[in-house]
């Protein structure tokens, strides 16, 4: 089964944006893979990291993109914490960067999928 954390809920702490879950036992003995893909059907995009046996997917749904945005443009790194737990997203803003530039204008991402990127990162 695929596992998944998903961050509804973020902050900046000493020029570093956190990403807030609450699912702090899926942090356990992950590490960082530093790749960011999309998910087109969620609207997402998807922060890969991995544990001892398999991919944890950190999800960054569309209501945390103008924060993402925020990092383009100054840099910040990016932290993922539950209560107990935090991870470094190491390449996270070159991932980012690549992806948002790939999805501009790309219809192989779907249009309504380009319209969202395009109205948060290009405008």
């Amino acid at each position: 089964m695929r596992k998944v954390i998903q961050f509804h809920q973020t902050s900046v702490e000493n020029g570093v944006l956190v990403l807030h879950t609450e699912q702090d036992d899926l942090l356990e003995g992950v590490q960082a893979a530093g790749q960011i893909i999309a998910d087109s059907d969620r609207f997402a995009f998807v922060y890969l990291a991995e544990n001892a046996e398999e991919y944890v997917y950190l999800y960054l749904e569309e209501p945390i993109w103008q924060e993402l945005k925020n990092v383009l443009e100054s840099g910040m790194p990016v932290m993922a914490r539950g209560s107990e737990r935090t991870l470094e997203l190491h390449q996270f803003q070159d991932e980012l960067q690549y992806l948002v530039e790939n999805i501009q204008g790309n219809g192989n991402y779907g249009d309504e999928m380009v319209a969202k990127v395009e109205a948060v990162f290009f405008n």
